[in-house]
């Protein structure tokens, strides 16, 4: 009962716009660990230090790239021909490179990567980070080709016996068609 009690005001507060989410997310967690309803032992158990530690690693390589403009040969170079479609072009660009990054490196280095890069282009080409975090985001989610871009493709890959071809032979164009629709 105090969790779903806990729960509404975390969930309420932001969506008034009172306080940001982060915020009350936090104070939840802090006051369902001071009533015990989640002992400190299972609250740090539950956190993902890899990936906290890849992000510490990661996020200043990607804002360095950005801020060096170290993004802007791959990027801007290839579509710098078509100025109609530079910004859809980009946009293609980094959600492919996200789509690739994930189904080598897995969904959060990916995400931590590219995220910096996706923001930098967009304030270089001179409009809103929106699109570029979304696909950044959506493409980093989307690892569909081989069996270490994501957890659950790790876990099927091991239960189910699917040789890694078979990745590849659905994932490949499932990414294709995610693209295709995520740059839409």
């Amino acid at each position: 009962p105090f969790s779903l009690v806990t729960m509404a005001p975390v969930i309420l507060v932001p969506a008034l716009g009172w306080v940001p989410i982060s915020i009350t997310s936090l104070v939840g967690a802090l006051a369902m660990t001071l009533a015990g309803c989640l002992k400190a032992d299972d609250f740090y158990a539950a956190i993902d230090w890899r990936i906290i530690i890849l992000m510490v690693g990661l996020l200043p390589l990607g804002l360095a790239m950005g801020e060096t403009g170290a993004v802007q040969l791959p990027l801007v170079y290839p579509c710098g021909r078509f100025n109609f479609f530079r910004p859809l072009a980009l946009l293609a660009a980094v959600f492919l490179m996200a789509l690739l990054l994930a189904d080598v490196t897995g969904n959060a280095a990916a995400g931590v990567l590219l995220t910096p890069i996706g923001m930098s282009t967009a304030k270089m080409m001179g409009v809103g980070p929106t699109p570029f975090l979304i696909a950044v985001a959506f493409a980093a989610s989307a690892s569909f080709a081989t069996p270490g871009g994501y957890k659950t493709n790790t876990m099927v890959y091991g239960a189910g016996g699917y040789p890694f071809i078979d990745f590849l032979k659905v994932g490949l164009p499932l990414n294709l068609i995610f693209w295709v629709l995520g740059v839409l």
